[in-house]
């Protein structure tokens, strides 16, 4: 009798488990886990965090006042009634493999702007929702500079907007930044002036490419089958309201009035210019946007060593406000990019080009071209009603990724022109004086 009543006190506890603790008991998971609860770390934990990130923010805010010292004398001088203060354009594009497109620019709210503040210096953000964006507004804001260079009434005229732009700056943050810049640079610089609506032209790549069209039918010799005549389209009375609104009949949109009015542009006026105008100055700043399991030593060397992203971020800022400039690097074009790639395996083209390079290894296959053809076969619109829309919608997003993903895929140069050279300077770091 004993035994008995020892047996049964198991029996009820276990009868006593929820349904979750005992399906993961299953797999495997010790029992002792389901045991522990949550607790703070030790006393010398604590401790050590408390001291450790005290010091560091420490020293960091020493450093970024530093900094702020040395030009808060900029903005406290006066300016006239027409004067405007000084503007610059921040460019950051979506970092590949990370869904979250703002990070880019909230490095730059972080480590930068705070020294442009402290100098009176104006800012004017633009970011990228997918890879791809950046360069394609880029491409088009230079063709409409292009296509009508005569300024609005009551606008600022062309050499004060220009003045203005020039005086300011461009800030490019991270190595896939500076890709997508270039890429859209070539392209407004290098492609006609047209405005070519690409949703427009990819609707009609695909209503043109016969995915909906009905399949044919099968010829079938006998007339019956189990004593019933086949239902056949001969044999059924048509309907005019399926012919009407048939998919097969809808005629093919014509291009808008819009459309071809733009697209009568001499073509002694469409052809790229031989020259480009000098262009803004460039400041460079590194980023690296660690992401995913494998990158958490890198997140946690980062933490540590929150003062060299301060650093950096300070002497970007301090090079744009003082205006200290060199001509852009021009990389070694005496071959073909194809030969460029057999020679260099690692994909590096020399000169401003290489540019924060390591940056590179690790978005290393944050994006694959099969995840779109994946993406095409396992997710496609459901029904036909919905599938004109709604694949249009799909195949604008994965194409802008695939493209977007070309630009900045680790080994593949950043596009560059001869013209280039002429028109582009980067902020450089000050250099020392020997005298003092």
């Amino acid at each position: 009798m004993s035994s008995q009543n020892v047996d049964s006190a198991p029996k009820a506890s276990q009868a006593q488990k929820s349904g979750v603790r005992a399906a993961f008991e299953y797999t495997g998971i010790p029992p002792s886990w389901f045991d522990k609860r949550p607790k703070l770390p030790s006393r010398n934990w604590l401790i050590f965090l408390s001291v450790t990130t005290s010091i560091v923010a420490c020293y960091c805010r020493r450093i970024r006042a530093d900094y702020s010292s040395r030009v808060e004398y900029l903005a406290r001088d006066p300016l006239g009634t027409t004067d405007l203060p000084r503007k610059v354009t921040v460019y950051g594009a979506k970092w590949p493999g990370d869904e979250d497109h703002d990070k880019s620019l909230r490095f730059f709210r972080k480590y930068v702007k705070p020294i442009l503040v402290a100098a009176a210096v104006d800012y004017e953000m633009v970011s990228g929702r997918r890879s791809g964006d950046l360069a394609n507004r880029i491409a088009d804001e230079i063709k409409t500079r292009r296509r009508s260079p005569m300024p609005l009434p009551n606008q600022p005229t062309l050499e004060q907007k220009r003045k203005r732009e020039l005086e300011g700056g461009i800030v490019l943050v991270g190595r896939h930044t500076l890709k997508e810049f270039m890429s859209g640079l070539k392209r407004g610089w290098t492609e006609s002036m047209d405005r070519a609506d690409r949703e427009d032209m990819l609707a009609r790549e695909l209503a043109s490419d016969g995915r909906f069209d009905e399949p044919e039918e099968l010829a079938v010799d006998p007339e019956v089958v189990d004593g019933e005549p086949l239902p056949t389209r001969s044999r059924l009375v048509p309907s005019q309201n399926a012919l009407l609104f048939s998919p097969l009949q809808m005629p093919s949109s014509s291009p808008s009035k819009s459309t071809q009015s733009i697209s009568n542009i001499p073509a002694h006026l469409d052809t790229p210019p031989s020259t480009i105008p000098t262009l803004p100055t460039l400041l460079l700043v590194p980023f690296t946007n660690h992401i995913g399991f494998r990158q958490v030593p890198n997140m946690l060397w980062g933490f540590f060593n929150e003062r060299h992203k301060v650093r950096a971020g300070s002497e970007a800022a301090y090079a744009l406000i003082m205006n200290h400039m060199r001509p852009f690097a021009a990389p070694n074009m005496t071959v073909t990019a194809s030969e460029v790639q057999e020679s260099r395996p690692d994909g590096r083209q020399g000169g401003d080009l290489d540019f924060d390079f390591p940056a590179e290894s690790y978005y290393d296959g944050a994006y694959t071209p099969s995840e779109t053809e994946k993406a095409r076969k396992t997710h496609p619109p459901p029904t036909e009603v919905e599938l004109r829309a709604e694949r249009l919608k799909k195949e604008m997003r994965w194409r802008g990724d695939e493209v977007g993903w070309e630009i900045v895929k680790p080994g593949q140069p950043a596009q560059w022109d001869e013209r280039f050279a002429d028109a582009l300077q980067v902020f450089d770091e000050p250099r020392a004086d020997n005298g003092s």
